[in-house]
């Protein structure tokens, strides 16, 4: 396939594995691709927010599990491992750190940037999750493990201010 963007576009909007992948077209944005496609995970808790925990954590585990057929799938079409604009991965990753921030635009807006930071920086071992795992376990991974520092980093903080 043809990396140009006009065409990668043309390619995302109508197959369905990598419209997706590429967060419903999130992922297409030209700059903070990751950042951008991390806005439908919020939206899709927003919208389960009264379906219980249980649901939810069934939920987030179908995200991860469906990610990583997804994002590996997309990847190997475009030929390019973890490709900038496949953003399921980050979309999970927002769910997950979504499930312990408080329902509030505050608890939100706090669960968006301590995962966008932890996506961004990958303190060890996300990194090396990162290099060394391919396909989309590789993918899913080291946004769900940014998700888990992030969700962390929402405990302690909400604890330490109790």
């Amino acid at each position: 396939m043809s990396k140009g963007p006009d065409n990668l576009a043309r390619t995302v909007l109508t197959d369905p594995v990598h419209f997706l992948a590429f967060g419903f077209g999130t992922g297409l944005a030209p700059f903070a691709p990751g950042t951008f496609g991390s806005l439908p995970g919020i939206l899709l808790f927003w919208l389960t927010l009264d379906f219980g925990l249980y649901v939810q954590l069934g939920i987030a585990a179908g995200l991860a599990v469906t990610g990583i057929w997804l994002c590996g799938e997309s990847a190997r079409r475009i030929g390019v491992h973890d490709h900038g604009g496949i953003v399921w991965d980050e979309i999970a990753g927002m769910y997950v750190t979504l499930l312990v921030a408080p329902v509030s635009w505050q608890g939100f807006a706090a669960a968006f940037v301590l995962f966008r930071v932890m996506d961004i920086v990958k303190p060890w071992p996300i990194r090396d999750l990162d290099h060394r795992i391919h396909g989309g376990v590789g993918i899913m991974l080291d946004d769900l493990v940014a998700a888990l520092y992030a969700l962390v980093l929402l405990v302690l903080g909400g604890w330490l201010m109790t």
